[in-house]
């Protein structure tokens, strides 16, 4: 799975997740820090770390298959884009990247 995609899913769905499962995700993801390292850190093993990982990329997948926020929006952006008046437009777009 692209990681690109994660991480924005992630930043749609986060609430949705624990806070360890947040400080995983964020620590692999975000801090570029190696199954080993996070697992020191937490104190729990490498495997554990992976295996968590995955229940999240599942979980973020599920979500945005089930609620689709960020087609949705990617969607509207679309529409929006193709809005003449530049100002409506302009309001529009940041209503959305917010």
């Amino acid at each position: 799975m692209n990681n690109i995609y994660l991480i924005v899913l992630y930043d749609y769905y986060k609430e949705l997740l624990t806070d360890r499962q947040k400080d995983y995700f964020e620590s692999y993801y975000f801090h570029n820090l190696s199954l080993g390292e996070i697992g020191t850190n937490m104190n729990v093993s490498r495997n554990a770390i992976h295996k968590e990982l995955k229940i999240i990329e599942n979980k973020l997948t599920l979500y945005e298959e089930k609620l689709g926020l960020y087609k949705k929006d990617q969607e509207l952006l679309s529409l929006v884009k193709k809005i003449n008046d530049e100002k409506l437009k302009s309001k529009l777009i940041e209503l959305i990247e917010k």
